[in-house]
């Protein structure tokens, strides 16, 4: 099945950036969200996608495809081959908007869902055809992180899992599919984890929000842009890999050093006292401004892992070398 026509439902942060990503790559996409400024914001995050992905690729890129906004979302989803819900994370509105997708959807239409930690198998509950539906849960800024997270519920069929995966790999993304169906997935699990403990340092005045972000980028943050836990563990083993790092290191797991079974309040003066020290951090740079310098740096990132092992690619960066031939090959036949 070839993809041509998309939808989003929902044009925040995620939505809109699937939007871009969607267009960017060819594809016509209709988008709903009843936010008064949704065009606005929807069209700002579209220019920043767009300035990323001009940078990104030398590559000849697709024309891109039509950005519409509609006002319902029968007329959104109505004959679209791949929808994508982005709608806030509460069960009873996407089990709501589920049902109206699948009302009006094309039976063969693939529907993701971009939700952070709800079950597929509850989203999918009071569909008529939820053997269609599925988690597509990306990171932000979607445009350009190549990861998305395919998540199957209790009803979901394999069909749809591997028609999925060849629909996100045909707009460059990486898709894995999770193997078993759990609350947040794995991405999440693992921000939870470091949030959790974050909070707690800031709280008990260990180190302020930007002291820990210096220490985050300074240090395992440029690790983890290329390379994962597990292998970078491995590393730290030495000629006796992994099994060397766990006997040596293990025994400190049953040591307290963590706080992680604990949570911490969120009160309102812990609240303010992140989000003072978060403005400080952030000066007179605003949400667009950093958005902007977080994509020149993940595009450099980016190029840096691409070019990696002689041109043949590292991590994320083969991912983008994978996307790249693609884009070369479809230059090619279309000459």
């Amino acid at each position: 099945m070839t993809i041509s026509t998309t939808a989003a439902i929902g044009g925040g942060v995620i939505g809109g950036a699937w939007a871009a990503r969607f267009v960017l790559n060819g594809l016509d996409c209709r988008i709903f969200d009843p936010h008064p400024d949704a065009e606005r914001i929807v069209g700002e995050v579209m220019a920043n996608a767009e300035r990323a992905f001009a940078m990104l690729t030398d590559a000849s890129k697709p024309k891109p495809g039509r950005l519409t906004f509609v006002s319902s979302v029968e007329e959104a989803v109505e004959g679209t081959d791949l929808i994508q819900e982005s709608v806030p994370e509460r069960l009873e509105l996407k089990q709501k908007v589920h049902m109206q997708i699948d009302a009006a959807a094309p039976e063969d239409a693939l529907i993701g869902s971009s939700t952070s930690g709800l079950l597929p198998t509850d989203i999918q509950c009071k569909m008529m055809n939820p053997e269609r539906m599925f988690v597509a849960h990306p990171y932000n800024p979607v445009y350009l992180l190549p990861l998305v997270e395919i998540v199957g519920g209790a009803r979901t069929s394999a069909e749809t899992i591997g028609r999925a995966h060849a629909a996100y790999a045909r707009i460059g993304m990486k898709p894995v599919t999770i193997r078993k169906e759990i609350d947040a997935f794995v991405g999440d699990r693992l921000l939870e984890a470091v949030w959790r403990e974050a909070i707690w340092l800031i709280k008990d005045d260990v180190c302020t929000v930007e002291e820990l972000d210096d220490i985050m980028t300074h240090s395992f943050g440029l690790r983890w842009a290329q390379m994962g836990l597990f292998q970078t563990y491995r590393i730290a083993g030495g000629e006796a890999g992994m099994r060397h790092f766990i006997h040596q290191f293990g025994p400190t797991m049953s040591l307290p050093w963590t706080k992680l079974m604990d949570v911490p309040e969120l009160n309102d003066a812990l609240i303010e006292k992140i989000a003072d020290q978060s403005d400080e951090q952030a000066g007179d740079l605003g949400i667009r401004d950093l958005e902007r310098i977080r994509d020149d740096n993940l595009v450099g990132f980016l190029h840096v892992l691409r070019d990696a092992r002689n041109g043949r690619g590292w991590s994320a960066g083969k991912a983008l070398k994978g996307y790249e031939d693609r884009l070369k090959r479809q230059a090619a036949n279309d000459a």
